[in-house]
């Protein structure tokens, strides 16, 4: 025995884990209840798969988190080995060593989180320090390792000059203007001094992981388990967040199963299921993985972590290598857990609610065209939501505007000339829809904002999108029809968080624009069942069938 301390497991109130502020939305730490939560998972697919074995009692099964922030999935196991593990090794100094050196490893993602996972697994910033409860390790950062990494600069702009002193034409390449080759971060903004942290995740910057990993911990090093709470985005500005921000979790996703584990288990965001910047190919391979066992899905994201904005909320997954069937969904949302054994791929794109799913079943069945078809593109006359020139006063032939700032329409007038798209549908009716609605977080939701309906000579700013009509009863009809709870929910299914593009509207069936629509006429029309409409109803919220109130007037 070195002059290290005695290991002892003794409760701790409150734990430190629970007490430790965000560092930011991108880098969120995982609360202990959450993380035992995942680990419960993967103890019951590992039974299922062993003969009811425990893993906590296999003192061989090796376990990886490769974006290491508290060091909290790392303790955690480290704590059910400790249990698992002792009738087999009674001793408990040399028991945990075993554990800490042999079984538990982590990457961390900056140097003060692998500090912090250190001391949160090895009782000590140094594995080989005094306090440490490991009690062989010859190499202070013990199996945590973290150094610091760079980006790979590519892309870089280009731009002739004459040389200062032969005159000669060279091409130069301008610094801070490239892009990381890895993960994409702009070089403008993480083109950092070396005393700063570069955000260059070891893990996902590398031609090859599994030689980067061998090199790390051994070049026989195979990880039964990888599981963690990668960084989720790649912030271009001090603003970007959500869908403005480029998402990174799915490149630690299939960095991770490039390690071929046994198990696979993380925490994301849940936008891939529907949307998101770059995730249409990530998507459809997940969809399509019949690996995926399960998958625990929850909509309002402070359920698991407390004043964090992820929009269209969290969800983790467990990927089983030997493992081919349907997966085990678990939804949580509005305090209710529906539970269902599920095919991911059924539709494009996830459908969360297994009630949803068979809803939506019914109402495609109709075969209709799709409501999207009629829907234009985003900016659809070419005016941005930045667009300032806007009078307050109408002039001779001016075009009634519809535009929003600081979050609250408004209504002005521009020259006849400025739309430079659509200039067709001047002449028309049109139903203009907000391009933002709600996150989705909500139980019940209004899903979307109200429509407005435009005479002749309105255009919009990108703030909305537009449906041309053929009258004014028409488009008052498309209104009435938009603002029923069936085709805010049918739209919901889609929209996993506030941008309701036109894309959302896909699975909304188109009508006839001969009346004012009511959700009893819809549900009749689909056949739904009480139980079908009483879901529906208590997802969405009622928007009013007043037309009058969405005119121009």
């Amino acid at each position: 025995m070195t002059g290290q301390a005695a290991f002892a497991l003794r409760g701790h109130n409150p734990d430190v884990l629970t007490c430790i502020a965000n560092l930011s939305n991108d880098e969120v730490f995982t609360p202990p209840e959450f993380a035992n939560q995942m680990l419960d998972t993967l103890e019951r697919a590992w039974a299922e798969s062993n003969d009811g074995a425990s893993i906590w009692a296999d003192p061989n099964v090796t376990f990886l988190d490769p974006f290491t922030k508290s060091g909290v999935f790392l303790r955690e196991i480290t704590r059910r080995l400790t249990d698992g593990l002792a009738s087999q090794m009674p001793d408990l100094e040399d028991r945990v060593d075993h554990i800490l050196t042999k079984q538990v490893f982590g990457i961390g993602i900056t140097r003060l989180t692998s500090l912090l996972a250190r001391r949160s697994v090895y009782c000590s910033k140094d594995a080989t320090g005094q306090h440490s409860i490991a009690t062989s390790f010859d190499r202070d950062w013990g199996n945590i390792w973290f150094e610091r990494t760079e980006h790979t600069w590519v892309g870089r702009k280009k731009e002739r000059r004459a040389h200062p002193l032969t005159s000669d034409e060279q091409l130069i390449e301008l610094a801070g203007t490239g892009r990381c080759e890895f993960c994409g971060a702009s070089e403008a903004e993480y083109g950092r001094d070396p005393e700063l942290e570069s955000h260059a995740y070891a893990l996902i910057h590398t031609y090859d992981i599994k030689a980067r990993v061998a090199e790390l911990f051994g070049a026989d090093m195979q990880f039964d388990v990888i599981i963690g709470n990668p960084p989720y985005q790649m912030r271009e500005d001090n603003s970007g967040e959500g869908n403005s921000a480029s998402p990174i979790y799915q490149k630690f996703v299939l960095a991770g199963q490039s390690l071929d584990p046994a198990y696979l288990m993380m925490v994301t965001p849940t936008r891939w299921v529907a949307g998101g910047k770059g995730l249409d190919e990530y998507r459809a391979a997940m969809l399509s993985d019949r690996r995926i066992r399960s998958l625990v899905d929850y909509a309002d994201p402070s359920e698991v972590f407390a004043g964090v904005t992820i929009r269209g909320g969290v969800s983790y997954f467990l990927w089983d290598r030997s493992y081919r069937g349907t997966c085990r969904v678990t939804t949580v949302k509005g305090g209710e857990t529906v539970t269902a054994d599920r095919t991911l791929d059924e539709f494009d794109v996830f459908v969360r609610d297994p009630r949803a799913a068979a809803i939506l079943r019914r109402v495609l069945a109709v075969n209709a065209q799709s409501f999207s078809n009629l829907v234009s593109a985003r900016n659809p006359f070419g005016l941005g939501t930045n667009f300032y020139q806007v009078k307050e006063i109408e002039g001779r032939g001016d075009l009634t505007l519809h535009y929003i700032r600081q979050r609250k329409r408004a209504v002005g007038f521009v020259d006849s000339t400025a739309p430079t798209k659509n200039r067709a549908a001047l002449r028309s009716w049109k139903a203009f829809l907000p391009k933002a609605g709600t996150d989705g977080s909500a139980t019940p939701d209004s899903v979307l904002t109200q429509p407005i309906i435009a005479g002749p000579s309105s255009v919009c700013t990108d703030s909305f999108l537009f449906v041309e009509a053929a009258s004014e009863g028409a488009a008052r009809s498309i209104a009435s029809y938009y603002a029923t709870r069936l085709f805010r929910f049918l739209v919901s299914l889609r929209k996993i968080t506030q941008d309701a593009s036109r894309e959302t509207y896909r699975w909304v069936p188109v009508q006839v624009w001969d009346r004012i629509w009511t959700d009893e006429e819809l549900y009749a029309r689909y056949e739904l069942t009480a139980d079908e409409i009483a879901f529906i109803e208590s997802q969405v919220r009622p928007m009013g069938v007043d037309i009058d109130r969405y005119t121009d007037d």
